[in-house]
């Protein structure tokens, strides 16, 4: 063999390697690309709980859960069969939104582990582990995902309701559930909640508009403007930083924003908040849903 022969197998060696070289660069490409599009029904880690959920979750408390109750038995089932479909397997619940049976018929025949379920119990019971009870009998299921203190306002709700804290921490244990956390409507009980060692997860106020969202006042509705976002803000951020799973709630405004241009800049703001893991918004209809869908999906193409 000659060197003209020996040069001309090296050089298509080279190529056939520089080739696959390519192929094999190119791929990687179009996967670090297909990994970086992110999407409002993604399962996403909820803070260090190590439990995975839908970015976007669906909430049946609007008004008190009057909306959603509103449809109908029927129309209830539609509407969460029909969120669980496009991918959002997150269901946010409370005791106090009338809706725990709803849903326990609404996912009848869903894959339970595919499931995040979120409930809430109010105030500081005499007897919580037997609330608890109920609470799993309504939703027909052995555990429940994560169970909030609800509509904590003062910056001493935690030795307040220690009695649920303690109940909470013990049905961890027990895997009756397998997080807890609080759902805040004060800026000193959100303080509070981003101190204390024992929050698993947050549930939080989030707009840009600063509707419906945590003041210095220890009330549950007080009323609320752009000026208390920042105080928010910056709870926000001690939550990431202690690796919280934090989830935002009142997006849409508690359904105040009926301006298409105000749900677009919250969406926008709330998928550009970096200590939230998912949000929820109480929908009624599946255009709802769709719209949601839609804008998340936009905005995180964005901001990828």
């Amino acid at each position: 063999m000659g060197r003209y022969d020996i040069s001309r197998r090296r050089f298509l060696e080279g190529a056939a390697a520089a080739a696959g070289l390519a192929v094999v660069s190119s791929t990687g490409i179009q996967a670090a690309e297909q990994k970086k599009k992110r999407t409002a029904v993604d399962q996403v880690k909820l803070g260090k709980t190590g439990i995975k959920l839908s970015r976007l979750g669906i909430g049946v408390g609007s008004n008190g859960g009057n909306v959603q109750r509103a449809l109908g038995h029927e129309g209830f089932n539609k509407l969460i069969r029909y969120a669980y479909d496009q991918g959002i397997t997150y269901i946010d619940t409370a005791d106090s939104y009338k809706t725990h049976t709803w849903v326990r018929e609404a996912i009848k025949g869903l894959p339970r582990e595919k499931l995040f379920i979120q409930s809430k119990m109010g105030g500081n019971p005499e007897k919580p582990l037997e609330i608890l009870d109920r609470f799993r009998q309504e939703l027909g299921m052995d555990y429940i995902d994560c169970v909030l203190s609800h509509c904590t306002v003062t910056p001493g709700w935690d030795e307040q309701r220690k009695r649920v804290l303690d109940a909470l921490e013990e049905a961890k244990a027990k895997k009756i559930i397998r997080a807890h956390g609080v759902s805040c409507h004060s800026l000193p009980a959100l303080k509070r909640s981003a101190e204390i060692d024992w929050v698993d997860v947050h549930l939080v106020r989030v707009n840009p508009q600063g509707v419906h969202m945590d003041t210095p006042q220890e009330t549950w509705n007080a009323k609320s403007d752009k000026s208390h976002v920042p105080a928010v803000m910056e709870q926000l951020k001690i939550m990431r930083d202690k690796k919280r799973g934090v989830i935002g709630m009142k997006i849409i405004g508690e359904g105040d924003f009926t301006n298409p241009d105000d749900r677009e800049k919250s969406i926008r703001f709330a998928m550009g908040c970096r200590p939230l893991n998912a949000v929820v918004i109480g929908f009624k209809s599946p255009g709802e849903i769709d719209e949601a869908i839609l804008r998340m999906n936009n905005a995180l193409a964005e901001l990828s």
